[in-house]
């Protein structure tokens, strides 16, 4: 799934506080820092920026944690 993802896809994750909407602003294929962390990323498995409908905040997240939502 996470392939198929592309920038402006709308998904949802989870935090703390529950659920999150957002959608995806950038993909990854190669090793990247954010935000203090780093993350490990490839063709095979990227990763993404998203950025919160709510707040904006921007987070990475591997795309086996994001589901992708009907627009």
């Amino acid at each position: 799934m996470s392939s198929d993802l592309k920038i402006g896809d709308r998904v949802s994750w989870s935090t703390s506080q529950g659920r999150t909407h957002g959608k995806v602003v950038e993909r990854k294929t190669k090793d990247f820092q954010f935000d203090g962390q780093k993350f490990t990323a490839s063709a095979d498995e990227p990763a993404f920026l998203v950025e919160s409908e709510k707040t904006g905040a921007k987070a990475a997240h591997k795309g086996s944690a994001l589901r992708r939502l009907a627009d």
